[in-house]
């Protein structure tokens, strides 16, 4: 059991920190291009997630016994979104507070206009600009993204498992 337990912990290190990479650049990408609020290009991160969880499964099952239970598919791609997420997170930290303070004013100001076509009062704006710093967005994009994670790793390890049939009872 231990073994199969450093297995899932050391495939979903070596994918999240690749996923990591390819996050950052990808956002690097997004914030040198102007193209940081583009909504639709941010749906791209999802794909990369799921070849991500993907290539974790087959690696468990190919350097394993050829087996990968529900369970620990699970585990692997929501343990490699963590560290995904956490490591790219670390990154777009340092970018918006140190590098370049005028993403952060155009997400508060591109936030602030979509709150008042919504008919929001001014007090509730207030409130809810009041989250728009670097680390309360970070913190949210982290819980986010690990909630995605869990739910694609529910759906691709229904397809991706390898039941043991000596193990079934």
């Amino acid at each position: 059991m231990e073994n199969n337990q450093s297995s899932v912990s050391k495939v979903s290190l070596k994918y999240g920190v690749i996923l990591g990479v390819v996050f950052i650049v990808f956002s690097l990408i997004l914030f040198i291009s102007g193209n940081f609020s583009n909504q639709a290009l941010g749906w791209i991160q999802y794909l990369f997630l799921i070849a991500g969880i993907v290539f974790a499964h087959n690696e468990f099952k190919r350097n394993g016994d050829g087996y990968m239970t529900y369970g620990q598919g699970l585990g692997i791609g929501t343990l490699t979104t963590l560290i995904a997420t956490v490591f790219s997170s670390i990154f777009s930290y340092i970018y918006l507070a140190f590098i370049d303070l005028n993403i952060l004013e155009e997400l508060k100001e591109t936030q602030l206009l979509e709150l008042e076509s919504q008919g929001m009062s001014q007090a509730q704006i207030d409130q809810t600009m009041a989250f728009m710093s670097p680390g309360v967005i970070i913190v949210f994009a982290v819980l986010f993204s690990v909630f995605i994670g869990f739910v694609l790793s529910l759906i691709i390890s229904a397809f991706t498992k390898n039941n043991n049939p000596e193990l079934q009872i």
